[in-house]
């Protein structure tokens, strides 16, 4: 498999940026790419069956929350039961599947469980992981409540650029869940600092394009299982485990016809400077607001375009958000870099070194895309 490089040289800027993908040089040539995507089954077959079950759990806690008369706002406990439990989870199937060379990075600990006042939510969470683990049937084991905060605290690596690192977001997009909406189990490889493996498990997005059917059609199924391995493209199946299908990101060459996705929350991106953005390249469609990682998904098979995501000022983006993403995109024919055109870096610890944000397209769109977010983001600049 070969994979285009495009250099874009922007006036502003000393050095001209890079647009490639976020994990690895291109392989010197097709067999030697079959070799590397080859060596990574087992994981693959591993984060698969990890993030699926995880999935599985997160779905049935969620359907509660959804039926349940005495829903609040405020109660909080079933995505904290969900989100430590698709920890747990995915920890422990790792864990057996790797006893010898486990490092995880995940964005949960048990600090706050070990409290006074949360054995009840321990036990809760408990018994859905061995719930989940039972209705599997590969593993024979019961997990007492010491196993199961184990298993959470083994995501505190600190990951880096040495070793392999798998990195976990349990529940990406917890607003998103808590509203019924999207939400993704995100699940990556590192190897030597890069990213050479991705799943996301997205139980509630349809297995059709967003833009066919729209994200709440009750005649539209839903539950999407991409996933991705360096050189090998990228893939997408129902999370029933039923055939795959390889994706590809949108061929638009036109702004003006291609759509976008941003974060839902406003609080998670600038919606006024992705709105000048898109005003700069002639985008006519609306945004496209969703929650978690699935946008990274949708984005791999074509439902849009272009993703934009510009936090405000001093938020610093931490590798479980972007890693899956990054290469499920990348290997389906995007670009991933931040705002100054860089690849993500996903060697130095928990969090990402960026310029501004990440944006996201497809090779065609990228330099249009780039000079619109520099010169939208020098005006918004220079008018405060």
């Amino acid at each position: 498999m070969s994979i285009n490089w495009l250099r874009f040289v922007s006036p502003s800027l000393k050095k001209p940026p890079l647009f490639h993908l976020c994990h690895l040089p291109p392989p010197p040539s097709s067999s030697s790419a079959v070799i590397v995507a080859m060596s990574y089954d087992k994981e693959l077959a591993a984060a698969k069956k990890a993030a699926s079950l995880a999935a599985r759990l997160c779905q049935k806690v969620q359907k509660a929350l959804l039926q349940s008369d005495v829903q609040s706002k405020n109660d909080k406990s079933p995505v904290t039961v969900a989100d430590y439990g698709s920890q747990a989870l995915v920890s422990f199937v790792l864990q057996q599947e790797f006893p010898d060379n486990f490092s995880l990075v995940a964005e949960e600990d048990s600090k706050d469980l070990r409290k006074d006042g949360g054995q009840e939510i321990v036990e809760r969470i408990t018994k859905l992981v061995n719930d989940s683990l039972t209705i599997d049937g590969s593993y024979n084991v019961t997990l007492s409540t010491e196993d199961v905060l184990k298993a959470i605290d083994n995501g505190r690596s600190e990951g880096g650029s040495q070793g392999r690192h798998w990195v976990l977001d349990p529940i990406d997009g917890t607003k998103g869940f808590l509203r019924g909406d999207q939400y993704a189990i995100a699940l990556a490889l590192l190897d030597g600092g890069k990213v050479v493996l991705g799943v996301l498990a997205c139980p509630n997005l349809p297995l059709t394009s967003l833009s066919d059917a729209g994200q709440h059609s009750p005649n539209n199924k839903v539950g999407c299982l991409f996933f991705a391995v360096v050189g090998g493209g990228t893939y997408m199946q129902p999370l029933d485990g039923s055939s795959a299908v390889k994706v590809q990101v949108s061929a638009v060459e036109n702004p003006e016809e291609a759509s976008f996705f941003e974060s839902y929350e406003a609080a998670h991106s600038m919606h006024d400077l992705s709105s000048l953005i898109a005003q700069k390249l002639g985008v006519k469609a609306p945004p496209v607001r969703i929650d978690s990682q699935a946008k990274y998904g949708a984005l791999s098979r074509g439902d849009g375009a272009i993703y934009l995501r510009l936090p405000h000022k001093g938020y610093r983006e931490k590798i479980w958000d972007h890693a899956a993403g990054c290469i499920v995109v990348s290997e389906a024919g995007g670009v991933v870099t931040d705002a100054a055109g860089q690849p993500l870096d996903f060697s130095k610890g928990k969090y990402l070194d960026l310029d501004t944000g990440i944006i996201v397209t497809n090779q065609k769109l990228m330099p249009l895309l780039f000079n619109a977010v520099r010169k939208s983001i020098q005006e918004k600049a220079s008018s405060l």
